[in-house]
């Protein structure tokens, strides 16, 4: 349970950050991964997902930069 809600606040944070930047340089690319990275933990519960998932998207908003 405490690693579900540290994942998520710690995956809302990178996300609310990426939305941000996003929204600061007018890049949908970012403001993408970061309003999934904000949404998914509300969807997802098992733990190990949830962890997979975040560093997954994390990557990704390295990955495909513009």
């Amino acid at each position: 349970m405490g690693a579900n809600l540290i994942g998520g606040i710690l995956f809302s944070m990178i996300g609310m950050a990426a939305l941000g930047y996003g929204k600061k340089q007018g890049s949908a690319k970012p403001m993408f991964i970061g309003a999934l990275l904000l949404v998914y933990p509300y969807f997802v519960s098992n733990t190990i997902a949830l962890y997979c998932i975040g560093v997954v998207l994390t990557v990704a908003l390295f990955i495909y930069k513009d």
